[in-house]
């Protein structure tokens, strides 16, 4: 079990960071249960969002600062146990074999945002709602990414030094510019983002969260678009990674 069940009561603080890290395991979820948990985060993130403000929020400083928060928590495998998990696989194939799933984890996600949405176009009050609903997707399908992106270093071994708050950093970096981490440059890592990856990661946080208003259509066009662009946008990030760690190596 990874996180947070979908029925678990709400009993600490701790529950955004576990509700993402149960969105962004491989166990599996049928659509109502994921849409059940990212209507549970959207819920979170709408008294965070309100508290940073329009600007923090379209700007996207403030999910900036929520993925960074989260990142520590996600449940990355090193490679012996990615491995196991995956029949043996090593090198190349087992980071193929990573995207594939990754890129199907966010299929599901977008699925399910587009099957809550069509529930929200049935009872039209609830589509207030709607922008923190896309952060809560946006927020998920990153944690994936930025998952898939740390599982893809181990498999190289490229696992870059610090405490979990640095490896974060760097694994955020690695997906807002789509290239793997140097691992001549570990040692300098301060667990603290520069100006540019700052600017970087927001940008392409911003764009993400604009995609995935796909979701958003009427009835469940939204959720067939969602899976679609989820799934796209994930093999081609994890494609751009892994290449970059085999020239690297």
């Amino acid at each position: 079990m990874c996180g947070l069940s979908a029925s678990d009561p709400d009993d600490d603080g701790d529950e955004l960071p576990r509700l993402v890290a149960r969105l962004s395991c491989d166990e599996p979820l049928d659509t109502r249960s994921r849409s059940r948990l990212l209507g549970r985060l959207a819920a979170l993130l709408a008294g965070s969002a309100r508290k940073a403000g329009a600007a923090g929020v379209t700007s996207g400083r403030w999910l900036a600062d929520i993925v960074l928060d989260v990142t520590p928590h996600l449940p990355v495998r090193d490679s012996a146990t990615l491995g196991a998990h995956h029949d043996g696989l090593t090198g190349d194939a087992l980071a193929d074999a990573l995207v594939v799933a990754a890129a199907r984890a966010t299929a599901a996600v977008g699925a399910a945002g587009g099957a809550l949405a069509a529930i929200e176009f049935a009872a039209p009050p609830a589509l207030l709602t709607a922008p923190v609903q896309i952060s809560a997707e946006t927020l998920a399908v990153v944690a994936i990414e930025l998952k898939l992106v740390a599982e893809l270093h181990e498999v190289y071994g490229v696992r870059p030094a610090g405490s979990a708050s640095q490896r974060a950093t760097a694994y955020a970096t690695s997906w807002a510019r789509q290239r793997g981490i140097d691992p001549l440059k570990g040692a300098s890592l301060t667990g603290v983002l520069g100006s540019a990856a700052k600017r970087d990661l927001r940008k392409r946080l911003v764009r993400r969260a604009g995609r995935n208003l796909t979701t958003l259509m009427p009835f469940l066009a939204g959720a067939l678009a969602g899976a679609e662009l989820n799934r796209r946008e994930t093999r081609r990030l994890g494609e751009k990674i892994t290449n970059d760690l085999r020239l690297r190596r």
